[in-house]
C-alpha cells in the first residue's frame, strides 16, 4: 500500500496555522493530482489547496473549520496504483491512467520539484506538479512570481503556467541565442558573497524585465517651487494631526494618478499581441529595505484617495516593508510604480520596468538653483526649487508621443499645484 500524506501547507512566512474552511473532498473520493482538495483560511490569505498526487482518498483527519499548525498531516491518499479504487470502471480508468502516466513520466525525465526551501520565504504556495512544470521548462522564481494565478487569492494553477511558458516561447523562440554571463575568475583577496533569495528574484526579474521589454527613458526638470512653499507650510500641522511626516511622494503620486487617467496606454499590460488597458490605478512604491534589497508594495486604487489619504497608505506600506509584514496582496496587482532617487540625494536615474507593467516613473533630488523668469516688464534670475522626473516606460506599445506628453503632464500639474489646497 502506498499511502501519501497531505499536509497543511505553510501559506506565508509568519504564518503558523490555518483554518479548514471547506473540503471538497471525501473519504473513498478519487483525486487526480492538482484537484483542489481543501480549502484554508490564514490571517493573510484564503487558498484552494490541490493535490500533489493522484490517487484515492482514505483518511481526513480533521472537519472543516478546525484549525491546524503547519506541516501537520491532515489527510491520507493511497497512490497504488494496484490498490482497489472505489467507483465506475471510467472513473477507475482514469485515475490509474493518470497515476501511471505520473510514474512514467518521472522515471523517464527523472523531474525533481523544485524544493520547498527556496520558496520558503515566498507569500505564495506553489503545488508540486507547478514546481516541476517550472523546473521542466526553466522558469526562473522571479518569473513563477510574476504570473497572475487564476486560483483563489491569487494560486497559480497548472494552466497559468502553461499559459505564460506559450507567451514565452512567442517572445524567445530560440533560446540558444540568448546572452550567457562571462565566466567570471576570482582573484586573491576577493570576498565571495552568496546572493540571498530575494536578491537572487530582483536580479533575475530585472534582466527579464529589459528582455521583455523595450526601454527608453525621458528625462523632464520640473519647476517645484510653490509645491515647496507649500509644504513648509502646512508639514507641522499635518504630523501634529497623523503623526507622520507629509513628503513629496504623495504629491507626485496624486500627479501621476491623475496624468494616467488622461493617458490609459500608460496603466496598461502587454500579453503577447493583445494590450490590456487596466481599469485600476495601483501604484507601486519602491521602497529599500534595512539589508539592502527592495520590494514593491502597491497603492490599490491610488486615483481614489485625497493626498492625505495617499500619504497615510504609503507610510503604512513603507513601514509594513521594512518590518517584513507584508502580505502576498499587499505586493501585486501595480499596474504603475514610482522610484525615489532623491531619498538617496541623486538628481536623476533610468530605473527598469517592474513588469508586467509598461512604466515607471524616478523621482530625483529637490535643489535650489538659478532660473530665468519671463515678465511683461522683462526677464529676470531668480531662485527656484528644481527636480528632475525621469520616465522609463516600454517602446513595444507607448510611443515617444505619448511617453514624452504624459511626462509633461505630470509636470505640469506639480507645477501648477493649488497652493491654496488644506490637509
Amino acid at each position: 500500500m502506498a499511502l501519501f500524506d497531505i499536509k497543511m501547507p505553510k501559506l506565508g512566512e509568519s504564518i503558523e496555522e490555518g483554518t479548514i474552511t471547506r473540503w471538497h473532498i471525501k473519504v473513498n473520493d478519487i483525486v487526480k493530482e492538482d484537484d483542489i482538495l481543501f480549502e484554508v483560511s490564514t490571517d493573510k490569505v484564503d487558498s484552494e489547496i490541490p493535490s500533489p498526487v493522484a490517487g484515492k482518498v482514505v483518511k481526513l483527519l480533521f472537519k472543516e473549520n478546525d484549525k491546524v499548525n503547519v506541516g501537520t498531516v491532515i489527510a491520507v491518499i493511497e497512490t497504488d496504483v494496484n490498490a482497489p479504487i472505489a467507483g465506475s470502471p471510467e472513473i477507475v480508468k482514469e485515475v490509474k491512467t493518470s497515476i501511471e502516466d505520473k510514474n512514467e513520466k518521472i522515471v523517464k525525465q527523472d523531474l525533481k520539484p523544485l524544493s520547498d526551501k527556496n520558496f520558503k520565504q515566498s507569500g505564495r504556495f506553489y503545488s508540486p506538479l507547478v514546481k516541476s512544470i517550472s523546473q521542466k521548462e526553466d522558469i526562473s522564481e522571479s518569473e513563477l512570481d510574476s504570473i497572475e494565478g487564476s486560483g483563489v487569492g491569487g494560486r497559480v494553477r497548472k494552466e497559468d503556467v502553461l499559459k505564460f511558458i506559450d507567451v514565452k516561447k512567442e517572445k524567445y523562440p530560440d533560446k540558444t541565442s540568448q546572452v550567457k554571463a562571462p565566466k567570471i575568475i576570482s582573484l586573491a583577496g576577493d570576498e565571495i558573497i552568496e546572493m540571498d533569495r530575494m536578491r537572487k528574484l530582483i536580479a533575475e526579474h530585472m534582466v527579464m524585465s529589459k528582455h521583455v521589454s523595450a526601454h527608453v527613458t525621458n528625462f523632464l526638470e520640473v519647476d517645484v517651487t510653490e509645491l515647496v512653499h507649500w509644504r513648509e507650510k502646512h508639514k507641522d500641522n499635518f504630523e501634529k494631526r497623523e503623526g507622520i511626516k507629509i513628503t513629496y511622494l504623495p504629491i507626485i503620486a496624486e500627479a501621476i494618478a491623475k496624468a494616467l487617467k488622461e493617458f490609459p496606454i500608460v496603466n496598461a499590460s502587454v500579453d503577447g499581441n493583445n494590450i490590456i488597458l487596466h481599469k485600476a490605478i495601483n501604484i507601486g512604491l519602491a521602497v529599500a529595505l534595512p539589508n539592502g534589497n527592495l520590494i514593491v508594495p502597491v497603492i490599490k486604487n491610488a486615483d481614489q484617495l485625497n493626498l492625505s489619504g495617499l500619504a497615510l497608505e504609503m507610510n503604512t506600506m513603507a513601514q509594513k516593508a521594512r518590518t517584513n509584514k507584508l502580505t502576498p496582496d499587499d505586493i501585486q496587482g501595480g499596474t504603475f510604480s514610482i522610484t525615489n532617487f532623491g531619498s538617496f540625494k541623486n538628481t536623476m536615474g533610468t530605473p527598469i520596468i517592474h513588469q508586467p507593467q509598461v512604466g515607471i516613473i524616478g523621482v530625483g533630488l529637490i535643489q535650489k538653483k538659478p532660473a530665468v523668469l519671463e515678465f511683461p516688464s522683462g526677464d529676470v534670475i531668480a531662485i527656484r526649487h528644481k527636480m528632475y522626473l525621469s520616465f522609463t516606460f516600454d517602446h513595444r506599445i507607448v510611443d515617444g508621443m505619448q511617453g514624452g506628453s504624459f511626462l509633461r503632464k505630470v509636470a505640469d500639474y506639480l507645477e501648477q499645484f493649488d497652493i491654496k489646497r488644506t490637509l
